[in-house]
């Protein structure tokens, strides 16, 4: 049979997405766990979730480094036998800490959970974050944040999220090395005692698991006490905003990194999905708006894009680029220039057809796996979204009109609103 490569092959329009439910139990103690039953493979990943971020954070910097240091260590083992003691099953463990959770997951093959969960138990429980392993993580924290404040792209984003939020605000909150140095082991300490020991966490089991996994997990994590949180809960109050362009002159740059956007809202708000149709227009795909025009026809950039990335309690809009320092302020003209377009001519129908035909496909493409499932969920079981937030998902987004996009650009894009920050020169 001949192909005719002139015609593009048949496709079916994506109009919901179905996903297989979640299981929820207690453990003995209180502990809830989250059961995602998907049995394609004999793996599963377990993720121990505590509220236990940035922003519980009194001293910055304790829960990175808490949650990086519990393998470091514990009452009956070295780092160097936990590390062993991992491989020899070849489990893979992930240590996590973000501005609104932070997280204990790993990966590991069904039938070796019960040699897995002691060690994990020990790592909740009996970390000790001994001097000298602090002391190297450091180094190695220092080091690599000296090398990335040379990064313009690194150095842009930091300064794009301190303008939104404040320098003090966990969302706006960086690395910084003098933080870092004066970091004491005390603090970190008092951060897991806190935080992380015998404190209130959830349970993510996604995976070839049962309810027989379950059991396991209660006997190993079930039924030493919870204590619940002895502080209260941190009230953040985010700076206010002066909208002024910040300029961050770095002479030997042969380029400039470009960031674009201002702070916005969380899933939760009633515009976000005409909000996130907006974004992928604009720029939020490789055929979007910005790449055709800056990457496509004027040669500025290997890539430029927009996002919507959204916290518990905020989110924001970004658009990000890196071009030549001559290239600078013609970008940003063409930035806006594509933001009017928005607010002044209807999209198209087939443009829009396109947009919602790729998000609804790669919405799909991002629930390949159990584990990619179990990422999804963690938007309902977290942070309280409705029960039907994945499940209406496409159905939202193709009910967005031009008339909504042309109202979104009007609302939320407007060029006063906007914040820019580049780095390198214009």
């Amino acid at each position: 049979m001949v192909l005719d490569r002139t015609q593009s092959p048949a496709f079916q329009i994506i109009q919901e997405v179905r996903l297989p439910a979640f299981q929820t139990f207690s453990l003995d103690n209180g502990i809830p766990l989250y059961l995602i039953d998907v049995p394609h493979q004999p793996v599963l990943r377990i993720e121990c979730i505590f509220e236990a971020g940035t922003w519980q954070e009194k001293i910055p910097g304790t829960s990175f480094f808490a949650f990086k240091m519990l393998t470091e260590g514990t009452a009956n083992r070295s780092s160097a036998q936990i590390s062993e003691y991992f491989d020899r099953y070849g489990a893979f463990l992930e240590l996590n800490s973000g501005p609104d959770r932070a997280s204990v997951v790993i990966y590991c093959l069904t039938k070796f959970l019960p040699d897995i969960l002691p060690l994990l138990r020990e790592l909740l429980t009996e970390s000790t974050f001994p001097q000298k392993e602090l002391e190297d993580l450091r180094n190695i924290t220092l080091q690599n944040l000296r090398v990335n404040y040379e990064k313009n792209a690194y150095l842009a984003g930091v300064l794009f999220r301190k303008q939104l939020f404040g320098a003090q605000h966990p969302y706006g909150r960086s690395q910084r090395p003098e933080i870092i140095e004066q970091l004491s082991r005390e603090s970190i300490v008092d951060f897991y005692e806190q935080d992380i020991r015998n404190r209130p966490y959830q349970i993510l089991l996604a995976g070839h698991a049962s309810e027989t996994e379950v059991i396991l997990i209660n006997r190993a994590l079930g039924q030493f006490p919870i204590q619940k949180n002895e502080v209260s809960p941190i009230d953040h109050t985010i700076a206010g905003e002066d909208h002024l362009p910040i300029l961050a002159e770095k002479s030997d740059s042969v380029q400039s990194s470009i960031r674009v956007g201002r702070r916005l809202f969380t899933r939760a708000h009633p515009d976000f999905f005409r909000m996130l149709v907006t974004n992928e227009v604009l720029g939020g795909y490789f055929g979007s708006r910005l790449m055709k025009n800056i990457r496509e026809e004027k040669g500025f950039t290997y890539g430029i894009s927009s996002n919507m990335p959204s916290f518990r309690r905020d989110g924001y809009f970004l658009i990000g680029t890196d071009v030549n320092k001559e290239n600078t302020q013609q970008t940003l003209d063409e930035i806006r220039k594509e933001i009017r377009i928005l607010q002044t001519e209807p999209v198209g129908q087939q443009e829009l057809d396109t947009v919602k035909n790729f998000m609804a496909g790669e919405f799909v493409g991002s629930l390949n796996t159990p584990f990619e499932i179990a990422d999804r969920y963690k938007v309902i079981l977290l942070d309280g979204m409705p029960a039907n937030f994945l499940t209406t998902y496409i159905e939202r987004i193709r009910s967005v009109t031009p008339e909504d996009i042309m109202a979104m650009a009007n609302q939320y894009l407007i060029d006063s609103s906007l914040q820019e920050v580049v780095v390198g020169g214009k």
